[in-house]
């Protein structure tokens, strides 16, 4: 790390470096790195908008978005070098845009703030992420209704208190599966709606006197909506919540089909067999044939319901506007949207 009286981008009143532990402590790069892809496209989207704004040249416009575009190409070909010291992952794609540009990579920060960029940022991620996770949602459905239909006829015992009840069939129990998913699913399509609205623009807390226009970065990344109000911008974390909230219900579903799975299977039941490359066996009894993967499903359900515990615990105290607590959403948010989709 420099030895520099400063050396930070915002550490101008500063008259001594950050504390190597403190940079440690407060650094978020090796867990906000995976944002690179969204922070370039948003970065992209305003270096657009400044140009129109007449606050770039389009040469500058030009060579901002093509060394972004190279930057990207770094990442992803595992070159690039991600510095601790730089703190999260815009200052490190800002420094080296800087590096490779010199004065004009600057000028892309102009009239907006690491609390709008990582609030934006956040969003682009998370639609994608919801996306991803709907067309999951929707193979697995489709997976059901194909079994469903072959097993219309077959005949099972339904259940209550876990006591043999009346005769169902197991394409009807099947179709019970379905109907949760197809909850899940409006749940996330209703989540996405929050989460596609643009906070940039709200910079550090009170908005820019730069003449910057949102509609066209709200037009350039596909916000349906520009958030109304910037101290409310760069804090909010609802769009969060709610996901991990959507995220629990939906793998509270699949926590309950995986224990019948795990009751089906058993020797007491024998309603269905796994296949062999969804179970493990025991080293010392040789009969065994484990549920492990709906096992594992059930358990990692507690991961989520952490998540959303978290988030909320994380936000529950905090004043308007941006508080650094909020660097510590990312990773529950990160996991809760891992783990479902897997």
């Amino acid at each position: 790390m420099s030895t520099d009286k400063t050396n930070q981008s915002w550490g101008g009143r500063f008259s001594e470096p950050v504390d190597a532990f403190v940079a440690r402590f407060t650094a978020s790069v090796e867990f906000d790195k995976r944002l690179y892809r969204h922070d370039i496209m948003g970065s992209i989207a305003h270096a657009t908008m400044l140009e129109k704004a007449g606050v770039l040249s389009s040469d500058e416009r030009d060579q901002i978005i093509a060394n972004l575009k190279d930057i990207q190409a770094e990442i992803e070909a595992g070159t690039f070098d991600w510095r601790v010291d730089l703190e999260d992952v815009h200052m490190n794609i800002e420094a080296r845009l800087t590096d490779r540009i010199g004065v004009t990579g600057k000028k892309l920060h102009t009239g907006r703030s690491r609390n709008d960029q990582v609030a934006t940022d956040i969003r682009l991620w998370l639609r994608d992420e919801i996306d991803t996770i709907l067309g999951e949602i929707t193979r697995l459905q489709q997976g059901l209704l194909g079994l469903a239909e072959a097993e219309a006829d077959t005949i099972m015992p339904g259940f209550t208190h876990l006591q043999t009840a009346q005769p169902v069939t197991f394409g009807h129990h099947l179709l019970a599966w379905f109907e949760m998913l197809a909850r899940d699913y409006e749940r996330l399509v209703d989540c996405r709606k929050r989460t596609n609205r643009m906070p940039l623009g709200s910079a550090a807390l009170a908005g820019t006197t730069y003449p910057i226009q949102r509609e066209i970065t709200c037009e350039l990344l596909g916000f349906e909506a520009i958030s109304g109000n910037s101290l409310d911008g760069v804090s909010d974390r609802d769009f969060a919540i709610e996901f991990c909230a959507a995220a629990s219900v939906a793998m509270m579903h699949l926590s309950r089909f995986s224990e019948e799975l795990v009751l089906w299977t058993s020797a007491q039941f024998q309603f269905i067999d796994l296949p062999d490359r969804f179970c493990t066996g025991s080293s010392i009894m040789p009969q065994k044939k484990n549920p492990d993967v709906p096992e594992l499903v059930r358990g990692k359900t507690g991961r989520v319901f952490g998540a959303l515990s978290g988030l909320l615990v994380l936000m529950k105290g905090q004043p308007l506007a941006y508080n650094k607590d909020n660097q510590e959403d990312k990773e529950p948010l990160f996991d809760a949207a891992d783990t479902l989709r897997d």
